[in-house]
């Protein structure tokens, strides 16, 4: 049996323990998912959306419901110009939120385009797989609150209060 001496068996033991840091080191977790820089890659898009509040979507300077969205990737389909790549951002107004990459889920299904969001300055592609695809909806504004004439009658008077209308009327006859 061949015998080591230990100072140069330890010192290979800590070669090779540091090596193993330093190349863990290199790799710090990060897994290759389709992730790149998002100014740099911007213009390379056919088509760029922002997210705007309660799902809405703003296309060219216009704000668009999910359903309206759909409408206008169907009229695009129909004039051969629909994008091959989508991008979406944030806008002033609002942040992408899980409701906005549920319907761009859902038109990539749809048209079949390769869409990708800013997800904190890189680029992350939408997987129609694992972000459960929502059913395109058209916007609804939130109710407003009943004004102080909604309790009143066509004539103007309050429900029940006995003033003017046809009792004034009826008793002089």
């Amino acid at each position: 049996m061949i015998r080591f001496s230990t100072l140069p068996s330890r010192g290979a033991a800590v070669l090779l323990i540091g090596s193993l840091l330093v190349l863990g080191g290199c790799h710090r977790g990060a897994s290759k998912d389709d992730t790149v820089p998002t100014a740099q890659t911007q213009s390379q898009f056919d088509m760029t959306m922002k997210a705007y509040k309660s799902g809405q979507f703003l296309i060219d300077g216009a704000v668009l419901s999910a359903l309206d969205a759909g409408s206008h990737f169907a009229y695009l389909k129909e004039t051969g110009k629909l994008p091959k790549t989508v991008l979406l951002l944030p806008s002033d107004d609002s942040k992408i939120r899980k409701q906005h990459l549920e319907y761009m889920a859902r038109l990539q299904l749809d048209y079949g385009f390769v869409a990708y969001y800013d997800d904190g300055g890189k680029l992350a592609r939408i997987n129609p797989v694992e972000t459960k695809a929502r059913v395109l909806e058209d916007y609804h504004a939130p109710a407003a609150a009943p004004s102080s004439d909604s309790a009143k009658d066509a004539s103007g008077n309050a429900y029940g209060g006995g003033g003017g209308g046809d009792s004034s009327q009826q008793g002089g006859h």
